[in-house]
Order: structure tokens, then sequence, then C-alpha cells
């Protein structure tokens, strides 16, 4: 396992200042945890910023690090990828000697990824107090590995930072301790807010080959659902080639499920071109001057929002409904995202859009200002 160099610091250090190990491990949690961690730096707090590095190649996690001003982990577990019981495992194991060796006073986790859950599982059994942020956003489709970490994660949390109402109502209902709940917004929003003056639409638009004054459609497919099974991934691939036959697609594809995709003959489409995946600040750019966003990625849904991109969640759910009802997005399915796209086209964007409460880029201080009340502490300039 890698050891740390140094301590991420908040106010200046002794070694009375309790220590918030952040857990980050894969491309989702970087823009949540980014503010987070700048906020708590107004506390006399002892940080620690640990990858796992189940997202490991550059386009999917450190160049995250540099463009969200994020500083350098100072672990990287290096895990990989691999089976979810293994890569579960393997992160398992060096968090558990990392919490041994450095004793933290609480540990933060983020979303709903292996490495949420990982983390939240060795911190419990080690007594170590756990935050989760983006708690209570539920599915109720158990065949989601995500679901699973989320339920499992919140279960076992001693605070539970939610970013939409919904989730209030989920973690009441479970049984959750109320004062265990707080409503602090979604951090993620700050960090696109942070970005979104800056966003350069048509420099990112240039290098992919797309032409800005004509409408595109971006798409973003990695979901087991959608890409793991034979049969499902044909009729995505017919799917997604009517929405072509309509409007210029650009598919930054996840390196899980290409391989299928392109056997499947996804590729196969003048109107539909498939890059790499891109940095946070390219693909919100382009997602910015997007006629419409295609996706079964969570995190998009919510972004669309903000930016009043119409957005087409390619599933028969979603965790975060708040983004049909006070947001841009909807549900659609392989059959009917050919006609839906055709709505949408044909409507244009909204000159206004709802957004919902608390996602107004204020979500990083009342984090942290929640992790400092846990730990006792009043900022370094009280």
């Amino acid at each position: 396992m890698a050891t740390p160099s140094s301590a991420r610091k908040g106010s200046p250090v002794s070694d009375s200042q309790p220590l918030v190990v952040h857990i980050t491990g894969a491309r989702p949690n970087f823009p949540k945890a980014a503010p987070v961690i700048a906020a708590l730096g107004d506390y006399p707090v002892t940080q620690l910023l640990v990858h796992t590095g189940q997202h490991y190649d550059e386009k999917m996690s450190e160049v995250f690090f540099r463009q969200l001003g994020l500083p350098e982990p100072d672990v990287n577990l290096g895990v990989g990828s691999g089976a979810h019981g293994a890569q579960t495992a393997a992160i398992m194991v060096g968090l558990e000697e990392l919490f041994a060796d450095r004793r933290p006073d609480l540990v933060v986790v983020y979303g709903d990824v292996n490495s949420t859950v990982a983390a939240a599982v060795v911190a419990v059994k080690m007594g170590i107090p756990i935050a989760h942020v983006e708690a209570g956003l539920r599915s109720f489709d158990r065949r989601m590995p995500e679901e699973i970490n989320r339920l499992l994660t919140d279960r076992i949390s001693d605070l539970l930072l939610v970013t939409s109402v919904d989730a209030i109502a989920h973690l009441g209902h479970e049984g959750a301790p109320a004062d265990s709940i707080h409503f602090v917004g979604n951090p993620m929003i700050d960090t696109l807010l942070r970005h979104l003056e800056s966003l350069d639409t048509e420099g990112v638009a240039a290098s992919v080959g797309l032409d800005t004054t004509q409408p595109y459609a971006v798409a973003t497919l990695h979901r087991p659902g959608n890409v793991d099974d034979p049969a499902d991934v044909a009729e995505l691939v017919r799917a997604m080639h009517a929405v072509a036959d309509q409007v210029k697609v650009v598919i930054p594809l996840h390196p899980r499920g290409r391989g299928r995709l392109e056997e499947a003959g996804f590729m196969d489409h003048d109107n539909l071109s498939v890059i790499d995946p891109l940095g946070y600040v390219e693909f919100l750019g382009l997602v910015k001057g997007a006629a419409a966003v295609v996706t079964d990625s969570g995190g998009v849904q919510e972004e669309t929002t903000v930016m009043g991109v119409p957005c087409l969640t390619l599933r028969p759910n979603t965790e975060r409904p708040v983004t049909i009802t006070h947001g841009t997005n909807q549900l659609v399915q392989r059959d009917t995202l050919p006609g839906a796209i055709a709505d949408v086209l044909a409507a244009g964007r909204q000159e206004t859009w709802p957004v919902p409460p608390l996602w107004d880029g204020h979500a990083g201080p009342r984090i942290a200002a929640v992790l400092a009340a846990h730990l006792g502490l009043s900022t370094s300039h009280d």
C-alpha cells in the first residue's frame, strides 16, 4: 500500500488537531470532494486525501485533480479495476492499514462507488465516525451495484449529508436518526458553478470536430443495464443510430462496455462520433452547448439540470428524481429514445428552468460546518 507523504492542512497544525480523511476513488467523487476540502480548510483540522485508484487512467481521474484545484492525494492505493468483490476487498485492506497507522477522527466518503462502501465498512469496524456526502439517494433497484453501496453506507454512517428533500424522506423511512440527517445541498454543483462561466464550448467542440452552428447531442453510456447483455447492446445501437439519424451525436465513451459496443456496430454511423473520455471542464463545455444529452450516468443528470440542458436518462429509474421534478431530466427507454429526442429538438432549450433547493454553490461550506460541529471545532478565524 502507498504511504502518506504529508497530511493536507487546514489552519496551522498541532498534534491536537483532529484528522479528517477524505476517500475518493472514481471520477464522480472528485467534484464532490473539492469544495468540501476547500471549505474545511477554514477550520483547525488536519486533512488527508486518499485516492483508492478505482479509476486510474489519466482521463478518468488524474486530470480531475488538476482541473478542480484538488491537491495531489496524500495516499494513492492504486487498486485499479476488477470484479466488485476483489476491488472492494483490495480497498478495504489498504484502508485498514492506513487507518491503523493514522487514526482518523472522521472519515468522509462521497457518492456510491465501491470505494465509498469499502471505506465505510472499514471505518465502522474500527470505531471511526463516518460522514456520507450524498446520502439518502435511492433508485429502489437492487440490481444496481450503486444502490447496494448507498444502502449499506447510509446504514452505518454517523453523519448523513443530503442533496435533496426526497433523500431526507428515504432516510427517515429507513429509521435513520433525525439528528444525523443534514440537508446541505449538492457540492458537485459548487464545482460546476465555479467553472460555469469559463467553460469553452467553442474550443472543445472544435477539438472534437463539431460545428456549433448546428445542433448536436452528447451521450454518455456505461451502465450494465445498457452495455453488458448482447441483446441490450443491440437495442442500444439501434436506438442511438436512430438518434444520430436526427442530430449529430458525440460520445466520450467510457472504457466499460466499449468493446461490446464496437462489436455490435455502434460506430457504424456517419453522424455518430466516438471520442475518448474528456477532462472535467472539457466535458462540461461540450454539454453546455448541447441541444440534448443522452445518459445513464447519475451526475450528468444533475449537471444538465443546473445548466438547463435537456437530459434523456436511458434507465428505468433514477436515484435523482429531483432532476425530473426540479430540472430538465426525463426517463426514457431504448424504444422511446428516438421519439423523445425528436420532441426535445423540436422544442429547443428553455430560457428558464427550475433548479433544486440549495443547489446554489454553497454546499461545501455547509458540509464543512456540519463536520466541524461534529468535531467540536470553530472556524480558524474565530
